[in-house]
């Protein structure tokens, strides 16, 4: 892609918005009985990022087009629809996000939001315990009245499922508010950092340890653990069966699964363990598209291999051990080296991309909407229950911080820092 960043900001001053479908999902949430359709749908044929949130339930609906980035009428912060698309590895982030604020819980429930007698979510403490419903509280820092009404946010939010590519063209194009991808915007678009940073705002919310996986029989063989370059080397079509292994006494032929070309997943596992996101991987015997579909793959063939996300992996996906040079990283929250911790070397970033436009750059690349719905992830709150709690890895005090920092701009109130 040649490199148009100017072009892009002077086409997309003011965001268009088409008609879509899309899925908004955890209908069991209490008071989730208030959310809106839209967004984007995906299939996962593209070669990208397409799996259901594997906690959500699906409800598909039509939308009509209200521009994403436009002013509502009358005066105040713009309370149209936010819609983002993108990442199936970053969607159970954003989406167990988006029915959480669109249910707008009040501060008595205890489970979702708020404490009482039997339960108190958490980061409740750290927050200063608001006597305000959630998506109140949080939009009212960015300027929103409060609706005081649970399941009537101050703007509903969607999240479409399609994959971390075109995630990040839709929000360049103006075709959403937010981009999700599980891989760098410069990887996925083949654009230049200096592109990059003239075009988007990249407001990380997470992390991914990117695990890798084998089938029941490969561990049952004694296959707990791998070296980097016996991966590499499976992934290169340099080791086919697991009796090639030192130690491994398997004869069976190696069913090496891969995402597909130009999933976020994909080019993160080039990347980090191949050293380039062009890397050849010849070895790889069957590519899908979906998390899901991986996963299932590995839990239904015998000597299989895989690299999916987090918050896929089961007791029939089994995360193994890798040794990178010596240090072992263990599928072990408690061990010394962890793939939980961001010095695993497939750790990755889980990115909500904004597009920088001529009507907000004063604000860093948000509108009030975006903004504020961001904002909710960059807390001891957001990280425990949308990061932590999809399996993934809740991003360091300095890192949230520095995510904070990028969104204070817009804030009418003071935030709330790591």
């Amino acid at each position: 892609m040649s490199d148009n960043s100017g072009d892009q900001r002077d086409r997309f001053s003011r965001r268009t918005f088409i008609a879509t479908t899309g899925v908004v999902g955890m209908a069991g949430l209490a008071g989730c009985g208030g959310q809106s359709g839209g967004g984007e749908g995906g299939d996962g044929d593209d070669g990208g990022e397409s799996d259901p949130d594997p906690t959500a339930t699906e409800t598909e609906s039509g939308m009509s087009g209200e521009s994403a980035g436009t002013e509502s009428s009358g005066e105040g912060p713009n309370t149209s629809l936010l819609n983002a698309e993108g990442s199936s590895t970053v969607y159970p982030i954003s989406n167990t996000g988006s029915s959480y604020w669109n249910s707008n819980a009040p501060p008595s429930d205890g489970e979702y939001w708020g404490s009482n007698s039997e339960s108190t979510v958490p980061g409740w403490s750290q927050l200063g315990e608001p006597d305000m419903l959630l998506a109140d509280y949080f939009a009212s820092k960015f300027g929103f009245e409060p609706t005081e009404q649970r399941s009537s946010p101050p703007f509903q939010t969607t999240i479409g499922l399609s994959h971390s590519g075109t995630g990040c063209e839709a929000v360049t194009e103006g075709l959403v508010d937010i981009g999700n991808s599980s891989g760098p915007i410069t990887a996925e678009l083949d654009w230049s950092e200096e592109q990059a940073q003239n075009t988007v705002v990249d407001n990380v919310v997470g992390r991914d340890g990117q695990p890798v996986v084998v089938s029941s029989d490969v561990v049952d063989a004694g296959v707990t653990q791998l070296t980097g370059e016996q991966v590499r080397g499976i992934y290169q079509d340099e080791i086919t069966n697991w009796s090639e292994i030192e130690g491994i006494d398997y004869d069976q032929e190696i069913y090496a699964i891969g995402r597909a070309e130009g999933s976020g997943t994909d080019t993160s596992f080039r990347l980090n363990m191949l050293g380039s996101a062009d890397a050849s991987m010849s070895g790889v015997d069957t590519r899908f598209g979906q998390n899901q579909q991986v996963a299932q793959a590995v839990s239904q063939n015998e000597g299989a291999i895989a690299y999916m996300a987090l918050a896929f992996t089961s007791e029939t996906v089994t995360p193994i051990a890798i040794n990178f040079d010596g240090t072992l990283y263990e599928p072990d929250r408690d061990a010394e080296n962890t793939i939980f911790d961001s010095e695993y070397p497939l750790n990755r970033d889980l990115h909500m991309y904004t597009l920088i436009e001529d009507s907000n750059p004063d604000g860093g690349g948000y509108d009030a909407r975006e903004a504020a719905f961001i904002n909710m992830f960059l807390n001891e709150f957001g990280q425990t229950v949308f990061v932590e709690g999809n399996n993934y890895i809740p991003l360091p005090t300095s890192d949230l911080q520095a995510m904070k920092e990028q969104v204070s701009p817009l804030a009418t109130e003071d935030l709330i820092m790591p």
